[in-house]
C-alpha cells in the first residue's frame, strides 16, 4: 500500500509518498507567496495552501498506481490562525506562527492574565507567535471579522477540513494555541473565557494518528484515488519531524539545526519546568514532549558567512577550526531575539572575548559553539526535571557540517546519531496515516520499523571536560548584558 504525508510549511508545501515499508517513491514541492503587509507581520491565504496542495497530490500520483493509495495525513506550520464564517468561507488572510504583530495581546496574557494562571490552564505561558494571543489581536483590532468567526483552524487542519469536510485538529497542533489543556488533552474552558471564544468554534480533537475520515468522493475522483483513502489528524510539524526521525517512546532527543533551532525531547510522563522555559505539548505517539526552540541556529552561521565575511564555501571556513573546547571567543546566536529558554524578543546577537590575535577561524567557531551551548540551555532544562538523555537524533541543514555535530555530540556530552533519511514532517505525515490505516500497532512500532541510523558521532570525555567549563562561561553572558539589549534594540 501507498500513504501520503504532507507538510504545510511556510514557504511551500512538500508532499511525500511512502510504501508500506517506509521506502520513499517521490516527492513533490510547491511553493506559494508569503505576504508583510506591515513591518513584523506575516500572512498567508489558506486558499493558495490548497490549491498547491492539490497540484502537488496529482503531480505525486502521476505514475503510481493510485488504487494502492491508503491514507493521507499531515506536518504542518503551527501556531497560525485560519478563521473561517458560517459559509464555510476564509474570513481574513492567515497570521502565521513568525508573526509579531500581538505583542500587547501577548503582554495582557503574561502579565494580566498572568504566567501561573496561563502554565495551569495550559502548561504553557504565551508568545506572541501562538494562536490566543491572535484571536484577541482580531478581537481588539478587526472586530467586524471576530464577530464572523464560526471556525477556528491552525494551518494543516484546513487542508484536512477540505479534504474531507471533518473539522479537527490533532493533540500536537493544539497544544500550541494556548488555548489547549496540555495536561489533560482537551480544550480549556478558561482560555476559551479569557479569548472570548465557545467549543464550538473549536475543532474536534484527535490523536495524531487518528482517522478524521475519508477524501470526499468528488475530491477523489479529481485525484484519481478511493474515496475509501483515510486521512488521519496528523501534527504540528516539529512533532510530525519527530515521529519521522523516530524521537518516539521516552526519554528520546532530537535536534534540529534548521534556520531556527529545536531541541525536542519526548517522554511518557507530562511535565512542566518552573520557569516555563520549555514548550510543554503532548507529542503524536499518545504521550507529552518538551520543545527549546531557538530562533536562530543554521541562520547564524548562514548570516556569519554570506552578509559578514562574505563566502559560501561554508565546509573551506570549517577546515581551519583546528582548537575545539579552547576557544576565548562566544557568540550568542540571538539575532532575532530568542524565544527558549529566554523568552526575550529584544537580546541581541553578541560577540564577547576578542583580543589581538583573534582570528577569523575563532570567530567561526564561536558562532558554530554558539549554537551549540544556547542549545544546551534548554537541554539542562529538560534535566533538571529529571529526564535522562543519553543521545540524540539530528536533522536540518546545520546538520550537513561533519564539524558542528562533532561539537553539539562534546557541548552536550550525549551520542548523535545520523539517520537514513531526512524527510522530516512529510515523513511523519505519512508515518502517522500508515498507522491510522493499520499498517502498523502504533507509532513507535513504524519508527523501530521504518527510521534507520546510519552513524553515531561518539562524545569525547577530554573535549566535553572542556566544553563544560566553557558553557559554564557562556551561560553567564546573557544574564550580564541582559540588561542592555532593551537599550540598544
Amino acid at each position: 500500500m501507498l500513504y501520503i504525508g504532507i507538510d504545510l510549511g511556510t514557504s511551500a508545501v512538500k508532499l511525500l509518498l511512502m510504501n508500506e515499508k517506509g521506502k520513499i517513491e517521490k516527492i513533490v514541492s510547491k511553493e506559494y507567496p508569503l505576504y508583510f503587509p506591515h513591518p513584523g507581520w506575516s500572512e498567508q491565504k489558506p486558499e493558495d495552501w490548497y490549491t498547491q496542495s492539490v497540484a502537488g497530490l496529482k503531480e505525486l500520483l502521476a505514475d503510481c498506481d493510485k488504487s494502492k493509495v491508503a491514507g493521507i495525513s499531515f506536518g504542518g506550520q503551527m501556531h497560525g490562525l485560519v478563521i473561517l464564517d458560517k459559509e464555510d468561507n476564509v474570513i481574513r488572510p492567515a497570521l502565521l506562527w513568525n508573526d509579531g504583530r500581538t505583542t500587547e495581546e501577548t503582554d495582557y496574557l503574561n502579565q494580566v492574565i498572568g504566567k501561573e494562571k496561563l502554565s495551569q490552564y495550559t502548561a504553557n505561558i504565551a508568545f506572541t507567535g501562538f494562536t490566543a494571543p491572535k484571536i484577541l489581536w482580531v478581537k481588539n483590532k478587526e472586530p467586524e471579522n471576530f464577530a464572523k468567526i464560526a471556525k477556528i483552524m491552525l494551518p494543516k487542519d484546513y487542508l484536512a477540513y477540505k479534504l474531507t469536510g471533518a473539522f479537527c485538529t490533532d493533540v500536537s497542533d493544539a497544544s500550541g494555541m494556548l488555548i489547549f489543556d496540555v495536561k489533560n488533552r482537551c480544550w480549556s474552558k478558561e482560555m476559551m473565557e479569557i479569548c472570548s471564544i465557545k467549543e464550538e468554534q473549536l475543532a474536534k480533537i484527535y490523536e495524531s494518528y487518528e482517522t478524521v475520515g475519508c477524501v470526499k468522493p468528488e475530491i477523489a475522483a479529481e485525484l484519481g484515488i478511493s474515496d475509501t483513502v483515510k486521512v488521519a489528524a496528523g501534527a504540528g510539524d516539529n512533532a510530525a519531524a519527530a515521529v519521522g526521525t523516530g524521537t518516539v517512546g521516552d526519554g528520546m532527543c532530537n535536534i534540529s539545526l534548521g534556520t531556527s533551532g529545536t531541541i525536542f525531547i519526548s517522554s511518557e510522563k507530562f511535565g512542566v519546568d518552573k520557569n516555563n522555559a520549555l514548550h510543554a505539548f503532548a507529542h503524536a505517539d499518545g504521550h507529552y514532549h518538551l520543545m527549546g526552540c531557538m530562533l536562530s541556529a543554521a541562520s547564524c552561521n548562514k548570516w556569519w558567512m554570506d552578509e559578514i565575511i562574505g563566502t559560501k564555501e561554508y565546509g573551506q571556513e570549517q577546515k581551519k577550526i583546528t582548537a575545539l573546547g579552547e576557544n576565548h571567543v562566544y557568540f550568542l546566536p540571538y539575532l532575532m531575539g530568542e524565544r527558549s529558554p529566554h523568552n526575550d524578543p529584544a537580546a541581541r546577537g553578541t560577540f564577547i572575548g576578542m583580543t589581538m590575535d583573534t582570528s577569523r577561524a575563532d570567530m567561526t567557531q564561536a558562532v558554530l559553539e554558539g549554537v551549540a551551548f544556547a542549545l544546551r540551555d534548554s537541554f539542562e532544562v529538560a534535566k533538571s526535571l529529571g529526564i535522562r538523555i543519553e543521545r540524540t537524533k539530528i536533522c536540518g541543514g546545520g546538520a550537513k557540517s561533519p564539524l558542528w555535530k562533532k561539537i553539539v555530540a562534546n557541548v552536550l556530552g550525549i551520542r548523535v546519531d545520523m539517520i537514513e533519511s531526512e524527510e522530516g514532517p512529510a515523513m511523519g505525515g505519512a508515518m502517522l496515516a500508515a498507522v491510522a490505516c493499520g499498517e502498523y500497532p502504533d507509532v513507535v512500532a513504524a519508527a523501530d520499523q521504518i527510521v534507520n541510523i546510519v552513524d553515531t558521532i561518539e562524545p569525547e570525555p577530554e573535549l566535553v571536560e572542556k566544553y563544560n567549563a566553557r558553557y559554564e562561561q557562556f551561560r553567564q553572558i546573557y544574564p550580564t548584558v541582559k540588561e542592555l539589549f532593551p537599550k540598544i534594540s
